[in-house]
């Protein structure tokens, strides 16, 4: 029977992994015996990763900048020698508003950082990966990507390229020994996720906890998910017993019903 641990030693790529989702990924992974090179925007997330995992590495990168993501992965290199697996977790909310109201500077920065980011790191990735002999990619893709998401559409946009990204790249790099899978997460609870809620009740003209209250309404299990939650499917899909998972969406998200 496939085995539900991480290879020990395991070499990861995080972006965005020094706080929200991508932080609760990197202690979960690490926890587990992986060794771990974050990225983030963020110095002072960054000195806080530092503290909490002495001996893992950290470098401040936005993954929309060729050149940000080229020095990235000459910090990988020093750091881990190599590559196992890349997690494409750095994203932004993008912008709350209709679609004549939103800038196109605003709609570019959106799919710079949530989609051709993915790009960036993905391509210089996959030759770390092959020299690896295989390994494995995951796309933070969201439930938007199954979703229209109304006065969202800069993220919704994104987000459904991301699945388009990993369906292609499953199958491009699949006899390479590369699965390549993404993950949806729903109404992640945390203050990204309250800062959507506050810009769409102030639009509708709500309070916050009846516009929180709509967004719970629409999941089956009636609560939000944690990024605790998102990073336990991570850690599953780097184990052996994701083997043979490549081109597939899973939604995490106590099966939200619409946006």
């Amino acid at each position: 029977m496939p085995a539900l641990a991480l290879e020990h030693g395991l070499r990861v790529l995080v972006t965005a992994g020094a706080s929200g989702i991508g932080r609760a990924i990197a202690d979960l992974l690490i926890e587990n015996g992986a060794r771990l090179h974050v990225c983030d925007i963020s110095e002072e997330h960054l000195a806080d990763f530092r503290a909490a995992h002495p001996g893992h590495g950290a470098s401040r990168c936005d993954v929309s900048s060729e050149d940000d993501v080229a020095r990235l992965f000459d910090d990988v290199h020093k750091t881990l020698g190599g590559l196992d697996a890349l997690i494409n977790n750095a994203g932004i909310a993008g912008p709350t508003g209709g679609v004549e109201d939103i800038s196109p500077a605003d709609w570019r920065r959106t799919l710079d950082i949530c989609l051709t980011g993915q790009f960036l790191c993905s391509r210089l990735a996959v030759p770390l990966l092959k020299a690896a002999g295989g390994g494995a990619i995951v796309n933070m893709s969201s439930s938007a990507g199954r979703f229209g998401y109304a006065f969202r559409t800069p993220y919704s946009a994104a987000k459904w390229g991301v699945i388009g990204l990993t369906q292609s790249l499953a199958k491009e790099l699949g006899p390479s020994n590369i699965r390549v899978n993404a993950i949806l997460p729903g109404i992640i609870r945390g203050p990204r996720m309250d800062g959507v809620i506050r810009d769409r009740a102030a639009q509708v003209g709500v309070s916050f906890e009846e516009m929180k209250a709509q967004y719970v309404s629409r999941i089956s299990l009636r609560r939000m998910t944690d990024p605790e939650d998102v990073a336990a499917m991570t850690l599953f899909l780097l184990t052996p017993a994701g083997n043979n998972l490549s081109g597939q969406s899973f939604p995490i998200d106590g099966n939200l019903e619409s946006l």
